[in-house]
């Protein structure tokens, strides 16, 4: 066993890199950050965990009936599979030729008892790829038969062959080929709590470009929740407000936070990033709040900020400020218990009137993540919007 935080980053496969190259990447993640301000972001730090590891070696054909049978769970994230026909071949050759081959990174979730992929995704994805016979191209798929580059040419045993065209001997060795894997498991804290997950994929720089938190809950709180933060945040009245869909998921972050303190500000402590881990993972199926109350609490209180406070709140200096949209969301949403809000002028007043508050402005600018500061802007706003008609 060791400390989390002792440890160096784990070694990713170059090759496992997102759609958009390097440079793009990083200009578009930099744009879409003007449009949030979040003096939080940067702030989370995690408490020690004992991780413990171990090796195992898998057979190729075991590896591809565990994915079928969702054993070992690829993370749905915008990390999409980009290889090649050709680089696939060519890894797949590499195993047919008994060449040794990158390991993979799988950690154990305590909850589930699934191994999720945290590294060689793109490597496992092709040997499903070709044991399934189609390679993905575009919205639909061909089919996948090896195929070597006009300058690196396969194997001339090999090429042009499909999984089902191999000799018996070839396609014997491809199956009981072995790759080395090492699972990581959290010790402690116990339970079901996979929090150490989410900063190992947080220490994993894929194509330079670090995942943003939302996108790692998105790889490891699989479930209902996760797709109804997913529809939610095509909602119009929502994209009105926010823009155009952040491509690093900080709008779905956003609604996430909304729920989370809504229904949990009583019990927050910090840090907030593990408040909100914790909020998703007891709640990925949905089993305190049903789907038709988040989707009415959620759905009313935005129809009401974009009624009565038009397309651009939230915004003291030009971005949305995260701390900002916590405290009115909340106490529109809390207002909202008691019935509609018809006097939208009176609302706006309000609104206004609430950033004139120097406890209010120093609730949001300083101290974002204590717990009195995050109740005590909550109060506020609450107090702020409980007498509206």
């Amino acid at each position: 066993m060791h400390d989390l935080e002792r440890t160096s980053v784990l070694p990713t496969d170059p090759s496992d890199t997102d759609l958009l190259d390097y440079e793009q990447q990083v200009l578009a993640d930099v744009e879409q950050r003007k449009d949030i301000e979040d003096p939080a972001a940067d702030q989370e730090q995690p408490f020690t965990y004992a991780i413990s590891s171990y090796g195992a070696d898998y057979d190729v054909r075991g590896l591809v009936q565990r994915i079928r049978d969702a054993d070992i769970i690829v993370p749905e994230f915008q990390r999409k599979y980009v290889w090649t026909q050709a680089r696939a071949s060519r890894f797949i050759e590499s195993l047919l030729l008994g060449l040794p081959v990158p390991g993979i990174f799988l950690a154990v979730d305590p909850k589930t008892r699934e191994l999720l992929v945290i590294d060689g995704q793109q490597r496992l994805r092709s040997l499903r790829h070709f044991y399934d016979g189609k390679f993905p191209r575009g919205e639909g798929t061909v089919p996948f038969i090896l195929k070597g580059e006009r300058n690196k040419p396969l194997n001339p045993e090999f090429e042009g062959k499909a999984y089902a065209d191999l000799e018996p001997r070839d396609r014997r060795d491809l199956d009981n080929a072995i790759i080395h894997a090492t699972v990581i498991k959290q010790d402690k804290p116990e339970e079901e709590d996979s929090s150490s997950i989410y900063y190992i994929f947080e220490r994993l720089n894929t194509g330079g470009v670090s995942l943003q938190p939302q996108e790692i809950r998105a790889s490891i709180y699989q479930g209902k929740l996760l797709r109804l933060l997913q529809d939610l945040n095509t909602y119009t009245n929502w994209r009105s407000i926010f823009g155009p869909v952040n491509q690093r998921m900080k709008d779905q972050e956003l609604i996430l936070r909304f729920f989370a303190l809504y229904y949990n500000v009583e019990q927050y402590e910090k840090p907030l990033l593990t408040f909100l881990n914790k909020y998703m993972r007891d709640n990925r199926e949905l089993g305190k709040q049903s789907e038709t109350e988040l989707v009415r609490v959620f759905t009313n209180t935005i129809d009401t900020v974009h009624r009565c406070l038009g397309e651009r709140p939230f915004r003291p200096k030009g971005a949305i400020n995260a701390p900002v949209y916590d405290a009115v969301m909340y106490g529109i949403a809390k207002r909202l218990e008691r019935g509609s809000i018809t006097d939208c002028e009176q609302l706006q007043v309000a609104y206004d009137t609430l950033f004139k508050d120097t406890d209010f402005v120093r609730f949001y600018t300083a101290g974002t993540t204590d717990p009195a500061n995050i109740r005590g802007r909550l109060r506020l706003a609450a107090e702020a919007f409980a007498g509206i008609a």
